[in-house]
């Protein structure tokens, strides 16, 4: 139970602290929970109907039992804000079904009646005893009856073409297809001459007052598992942790009367895991707030990071863009330069952001980073966990921004822009651009979700990538032709990204090699060569298609790309023979000649690197090929450097 352990911490070192109470996402307040509201009615201190209105999607923070808070079916009524199924008296007269108000008002009277009673509260509870909320509701036109004045169910679009606004709010039952007005949450507003604080969702009195009655009651005591002390236990856990209407636990306790699930070790399941109810009621809520405040969520799978202490931390599941929170190092789409110096400005801005976390960050601070997620609606598991020091997340999560950085384009969104433009940044990629990457736009979301839980390893422990991500990335670049070109040229950054990063902590560390996000003119490597060659027959075609200005169309370079990997000797005879037409036109022009002259100088420095019998060889090439092609196809030599005549390319 060390998550517990870690969430409970949390919650007790941020709740005192007044910054985290006036954020929108506040951490709730024990025998509380988050809920979203439907209907809200606003009552006079003298506990009469004043109106009524519908809400937009709106979270209400509600006063629950222990029972409530972790409610699937049954009768468990909350303290005040509820169903109007429980808490209208009057609702069985309208047709409905399944009425809980008498257990609702029962518990209201005994709050209302205890030492802990509040004014708002008791004007609820004298108000609800009239048992009038439906008709009153009715009256104002925000719940619906038919003729025989029974709540509908459902609506006749032929009569009105809008249905109420109250249908809007609420879900249709899956297998009846029907609407519940019944199920609609109605929370209160009382206005009390003096107090400009109507809300009852928002009044921390009346959340002390609940608090304090709750915690006055009488409940089994046992040694909680997480505190060490004596007292009352949890027997039902809360739910609603990744969303207002999540019904998956964590912890679940079964009712079992017959002592089939515990198979005789155990009479009741206290005995297997005690937890305090205050215990159990910080912990999830520290969670309910972690999720909503800085949590990645991919469907029902949800990543958390987060100090302790309430410091901010870093996120690992973000792109390094995200981390580094700044457009620094960003370039437009139309800017095809990769700078010889990337990778040492990167580094240098990583190097910077690192820095500014450990001043926050101390040696002892503890960093949590877990991951959640359900196979069914009604079960929450926990599928990763690590606990580690301020420094060593730091480190490692340094060393992914490191290893896997490449100049890539990224779609994002730009001040003075009203959608998302393409820039040219350096960055690694994030876990879920890595499954998008791999396995395409259209992944099935378990195999989408099994790849971000195979990546956080990677990140935060520093373990080497997978091996099938990055061979399945390289095929799906390799073959161009099957994405459309803003998803290949990210896709290429991405295989890029993986293939340095895989080689930068390869298993076997005599495999372990380097690469610089920059042309490396000297490298000799076979796949490497091959695959500058492929960028300068690319090059070559696109100029001379656009010098004749003929209508833009993929050049035999791109459309050969996938049989290039597999046979580069023989696809680059073919390839070369059909430049042949490309070069005469371009040796013709006066603007061109010099372009390419600078195009064959580079085909023969790449061919004059590669080692005797390598050129003719036509097994397949590895990922390398791809970092050829990428630095060569953005090079641009560095001012001094007067080796070779570079003219300017088209639209420059």
């Amino acid at each position: 139970m060390s998550w517990m352990q870690q969430l409970y911490e949390t919650y007790e070192q941020c709740a005192p602290n007044p910054k985290f109470q006036t954020e929108k996402n506040i951490l709730l307040p024990i025998y509380h929970s988050s809920q979203q509201a439907h209907i809200e009615v606003i009552l006079n201190d003298k506990a009469e109907f004043i109106d009524a209105k519908i809400i937009e999607k709106e979270e209400t923070v509600i006063p629950t039992t222990e029972e409530s808070a972790g409610r699937t079916s049954g009768e468990a009524p909350h303290a005040l804000a509820d169903k109007i199924q429980y808490c209208a008296g009057d609702y069985s007269d309208f047709g409905g079904g399944k009425p809980y108000f008498n257990s609702y008002i029962k518990q209201l009277e005994k709050w209302c009646t205890s030492p802990y009673s509040h004014s708002k509260a008791e004007i609820v509870f004298e108000y609800l005893k009239k048992e009038k909320l439906v008709a009153d509701l009715v009256s104002k036109a925000i719940l619906h009856v038919d003729d025989k004045h029974h709540l509908v169910d459902d609506w006749d679009a032929e009569e009105v073409s809008q249905p109420p606004k109250i249908f809007k709010q609420l879900q249709r039952n899956s297998e009846s297809k029907k609407y519940n007005q019944g199920s609609a949450l109605v929370r209160w507003r009382v206005e009390v001459s003096g107090d400009t604080q109507t809300a009852t969702w928002e009044d921390k009195a009346v959340f002390d007052s609940w608090r304090n009655y709750y915690s006055s009651q009488d409940t089994l005591q046992k040694v909680c598992h997480i505190t060490g002390e004596t007292v009352p236990v949890c027997t039902n856990h809360p739910k609603r942790i990744r969303r207002s209407g999540d019904n998956a636990k964590i912890i679940s306790v079964p009712v079992d009367k017959t002592f089939f699930t515990y198979k005789g070790r155990f009479i009741e399941a206290s005995e297997a895991c005690a937890i305090g109810i205050e215990t159990s009621q910080k912990a999830h809520n520290a969670l309910r707030w972690l999720i909503a405040r800085q949590g990645f969520k991919n469907g029902d799978q949800v990543i958390i990071s987060w100090a302790v202490s309430g410091k901010d931390t870093p996120n690992p599941t973000d792109n390094s863009f995200d981390f580094l929170g700044d457009l620094g190092d960003i370039e437009t789409e139309n800017s095809d330069v990769m700078h010889g110096d990337d990778g040492q400005r990167f580094a240098l801005r990583l190097n910077k952001k690192i820095a500014g976390y450990r001043q926050k960050l101390g040696v002892t601070d503890q960093i949590v980073t877990m991951g959640l997620d359900s196979a069914t609606p009604g079960r929450l598991s926990i599928v990763f966990y690590r606990e580690l020091s301020g420094s060593e997340f730091l480190a490692r999560l340094e060393k992914w921004h490191d290893d896997f950085a490449w100049t890539r384009n990224l779609f994002i969104k730009k001040d003075g822009f009203n959608k998302s433009v393409s820039v040219r940044c350096t960055c690694a990629p994030a876990p879920e651009d890595i499954a998008l990457a791999a396995y395409g736009k259209r992944v099935d979301e378990k195999l989408k979700k099994a790849t971000i839980e195979r990546l956080l390893p990677c990140i935060v422990d520093g373990n080497p990538l997978p091996r099938d991500l990055l061979e399945s990335t390289i095929r799906r670049v390799s073959n161009r032709e099957s994405m459309e070109h803003w998803e290949w040229q990210q896709s290429l950054g991405i295989a890029c990204a993986l293939f340095k990063g895989y080689y930068a902590r390869h298993p076997d560390s005599n495999q372990r090699r380097s690469y610089q996000m920059t042309l490396e003119r000297e490298r000799k490597s076979r796949d490497y060569l091959y695959g500058r060659l492929l960028a300068v027959a690319e090059e070559i075609e696109t100029c001379a298609v656009s010098e004749a200005s003929e209508k833009k169309r993929i050049t035999s370079a791109e459309r050969l790309m996938l049989r290039f990997s597999s046979h580069p000797c023989s696809t680059w005879k073919t390839i070369e023979e059909s430049l042949r037409p490309y070069k005469n036109r371009l040796r013709v022009s006066d603007k061109k000649a010099g372009l390419l002259r600078y195009w064959e100088k580079e085909i023969e420095q790449a061919c004059s690197l590669f080692k005797p019998d390598e050129f003719t060889k036509d097994k397949p090439l590895s990922g390398e090929y791809l970092l050829g092609y990428h630095c060569q196809k953005h090079y641009r030599k560095p001012k001094n450097d007067d080796s070779t005549e570079q003219p300017e390319k088209p639209g420059e």
